[in-house]
């Protein structure tokens, strides 16, 4: 059984050490491009696969399935955070893409993950927010306004919103159904349902990157080697220029 105030004491540890409040939505993947130590990999891992982890004494790489909606990999990434700094025995791990499935760590993990995006006292407060002190299910345009608010896939959102008993399995079911079209409807920008755009889809950040720079800065490796490095990382950009139109934007 998961022990959730024990969770949520993890996740109150983990977001002091990203340098967070305990109720503020969060941008993890700009948190994680400056963690000490971890490199973040993005890449295309199928249908099966939400993410990895892999880590020794010293640093760690966090890979995250960059096909799946934008909203599901920041979950993924905070799923994988679980194993970076609480599953100490785990030197590797891949992750399966069911939310709630696999081993009692892998539960743990996803629900670490939940908390980590969704604060308990954050989410309480938002749908008493939304519910304006009525005592009503929480409809569709509802869940949408909440996922968006803490940047989670449709997915992520209704399995914590069952999880508080706020969703039956039949609701949450039924709101499966048209996601992207929804939120559109709603004026939304449907960006969080979306894969990363397959330009992009490819791309290595954080720790390795500036070790690479730091070597080349010492004249330990080669301009060559660092650059073959790079391409390794499928970082393009660094190696031959942001082909982006226009140039730099300055503003």
């Amino acid at each position: 059984m998961i022990d959730k105030m024990a969770l949520s004491n993890k996740v109150s540890s983990v977001r002091k050490k990203l340098g967070e409040d305990n109720t503020s939505p969060i941008d993890i993947f700009a948190l994680m491009y400056t963690t000490e130590n971890v490199t973040l990999v993005k890449y295309p891992l199928g249908e099966k696969i939400s993410g990895a982890c892999l880590k020794n004494n010293t640093s760690a790489v966090i890979a995250v399935n960059s096909s799946m909606s934008i909203g599901r990999q920041r979950f993924s990434l905070a799923h994988e955070l679980y194993h970076l700094y609480f599953d100490k025995d785990m030197i590797s791990t891949i992750c399966p893409s069911k939310i709630g499935g696999g081993n009692q760590t892998e539960k743990s993990a996803d629900q670490f993950a939940s908390y980590l995006l969704m604060p308990p006292a954050a989410l309480y407060e938002k749908i008493q927010e939304i519910k304006s002190a009525e005592n009503r299910k929480l409809t569709v345009k509802d869940v949408i306004k909440l996922e968006q608010y803490f940047g989670v896939s449709r997915k992520a959102m209704l399995f914590r919103l069952q999880e508080e008993g706020e969703l039956s399995q039949s609701d949450a079911a039924d709101m499966q159904k048209d996601v992207i079209i929804s939120a559109a409807k709603l004026g939304y920008d449907t960006s969080l349902y979306k894969p990363t755009p397959e330009n992009e889809n490819k791309g290595t950040y954080g720790y390795y990157i500036k070790q690479a720079e730091n070597l080349l800065q010492s004249d330990i490796i080669s301009t060559g080697k660092y650059e073959e490095w790079l391409l390794d990382a499928f970082r393009d950009d660094i190696v031959y220029g942001d082909d982006m139109e226009g140039g730099e934007l300055i503003d």
